[in-house]
């Protein structure tokens, strides 16, 4: 019996070496990346530059957000260098930071190691990024797209910048391998399609990921849009909105006009206004969000009024006591 527990344990520990060995040098497995060129087009770069501001808000992480203010516009100066934080005591499991993605750190890539990265979450070196950058989102968007948004990011001031690296928790530092996977892009819809022009721009937007509530770090796809997904701030707890067509609790009793005049108010300088440490803020990237076309958000309020409705009465801020 005993000759057959030792026998047994170190089937065990084979097993377990095995797997963490798979998990950490056969995953993520996501194929070479692609022989693409992002040719430097003028309406191209301007696509670009539009999606990465406005829309994917790529410059969101990957630029230095000035908390003082309501929330955290831009920084001027610093679009593309990174070292935007992310860690333990806002839920995540390590410590992160944002890349410098101006020509500072891409200039030595491949448009087709920019293309993996941005699309499958995995980089120039291989490593799988954690999906605090909604890659699953951005494998999505049309390739068009996507070489829109390189193109735009070789035109970016290269700027030194050498953010830390990543410190990630276990197991997570294994599991993490399996999180990416291979872009199944859609293409982009004809803009006559008000609802599926809406449906592609949430997707590459990625609102779902904060508009849903999460269970252990993954959204719950049952709860899709419903809010109440959690961010820790410094005076408080931020609860996000419901954004289905709950009429109660949603924005069912909202018209496509006072949508569009919710966002675009954000244009105006006077509404990102001072925050003190101890005040409301919020995440929601508002001046970049404001920055989108009439058209595209009337898109995306069409589309959000046809997904499921949920009664779901969210609280937005909870300060701590």
């Amino acid at each position: 019996m005993k000759r057959f527990l030792k026998f047994l344990v170190l089937v065990i520990i084979i097993v377990i070496v095995a797997a963490l060995g798979y998990l950490k040098f056969l995953l993520p497995a996501v194929g070479k990346a692609p022989d693409v060129q992002a040719k430097p087009l003028p309406d191209r770069i301007e696509r670009g530059r539009y999606l990465a501001n406005h829309v994917a808000v790529c410059m969101d992480c990957h630029s230095t957000r000035d908390w003082t203010r309501f929330s955290g516009p831009v920084t001027d100066g610093s679009t593309g260098v990174g070292g935007e934080y992310f860690g333990p005591e806002m839920g995540f499991p390590g410590t992160f930071y944002s890349k410098n993605i101006t020509p500072y750190h891409l200039s030595g890539w491949t448009d087709g190691e920019i293309y993996r990265t941005i699309t499958t979450g995995v980089n120039r070196s291989g490593e799988a990024l954690f999906p605090v950058m909604p890659y699953l989102n951005y494998g999505k968007m049309d390739p068009e797209d996507v070489l829109s948004i390189i193109a735009y990011l070789r035109t970016l001031t290269p700027k030194k910048s050498d953010p830390p690296a990543r410190k990630i928790d276990f197991p997570l530092n294994f599991i993490i391998n399996t999180i990416p996977k291979k872009a199944v892009p859609m293409q982009r819809p004809d803009t006559t399609d008000i609802v599926k022009r809406g449906e592609y721009l949430v997707t590459i937007a990625a609102c779902v990921e904060c508009h849903t509530p999460v269970k252990k770090g993954q959204i719950i796809p049952e709860k899709a849009f419903s809010g109440g997904r959690e961010f820790v701030m410094p005076a408080g707890v931020l609860h996000t909105p419901n954004i289905t067509p709950d009429a109660k609790t949603g924005i069912g009793a909202w018209s496509d006009s006072m949508f569009v005049s919710r966002f675009k108010a954000f244009s105006r300088p006077e509404s990102l206004h001072p925050v003190g440490k101890n005040e409301f803020n919020t995440i929601m990237p508002w001046s970049m969000y404001a920055g989108m076309t009439e058209g595209d958000l009337r898109a995306i309020f069409a589309y959000l009024k046809t997904i499921k409705p949920m009664d779901n009465r969210v609280v937005i801020f909870a300060e701590t006591k």
